[in-house]
């Protein structure tokens, strides 16, 4: 068989290769996950939720990962032995969508002693001293495991909302490939997020006063 001709075809080609490990690694993580969390979501109340979601990274958006963290996003088709889709963070990735608030934490806390040497990325609050909007963790679940996975832990709102905007600004028809980089829509995605984090600091107080005046 002939050797792939280009970087991306060769990326590619590693791509069908790893599939079936990937699909493997996506199932124990999330498994694993849920069973962690188990001591939580059996006893959350009637309006709290704790939901898990898998996904593999599709093959186009990888190679283009790849290809965006090199110098001037281009590849160099001289030397195409270099590029891997093995040094990606996230080929496999697992997000955990809490509600309300005080779940991210409760969440967090009972992955911590499962990836204690994992790379901890969070994704920053605005302003200075402010808490993370999501926590992000990326490394190898297994020993044996051939691709790092990613386990992104954030409010279930602000993470539904991310992916309407994913699909609808980062995998856009072609005449709206530009709305990722309009100024405008950049301050609409953060007054959103903005609003989104107010709506449930303003919920959580209610469960708190309501709880002081219960007691």
């Amino acid at each position: 068989m002939a050797e792939p001709r280009t970087v991306e075809d060769r990326l590619r080609s590693e791509y069908a290769e790893l599939l079936p490990l990937m699909h493997r690694t996506r199932l124990a993580i999330e498994t694993e996950v849920q069973h962690m969390l188990l001591p939580i979501t059996l006893h959350l109340d009637p309006y709290e939720r704790i939901v898990v979601r898998s996904r593999i990274k599709e093959c186009e958006s990888a190679v283009d990962a790849v290809r965006r963290r090199q110098e001037f996003g281009l590849f160099d088709t001289d030397n195409p032995e270099q590029y891997s889709l093995r040094s990606l963070p996230d080929l496999i990735g697992v997000r955990i969508l809490t509600f309300p608030e005080r779940r991210l934490e409760d969440a967090r806390r009972s992955l911590l002693p499962r990836i204690t040497h994992w790379i901890d990325d969070p994704v920053p609050g605005e302003g200075s001293g402010a808490a993370p909007i999501a926590y992000k963790y990326s490394g190898l679940w297994s020993t044996d495991d051939v691709v790092r996975s990613e386990i992104q832990a954030v409010s279930l709102l602000i993470g539904l909302f991310w992916e309407a905007e994913h699909s609808a600004i980062y995998k856009p028809t072609p005449n709206l490939r530009g709305a990722a980089k309009s100024i405008e829509m950049k301050r609409k995605t953060a007054a959103v997020i903005t609003a989104l984090m107010d709506f449930e600091v303003e919920f959580g107080r209610m469960i708190e006063a309501s709880a002081d005046t219960s007691l």
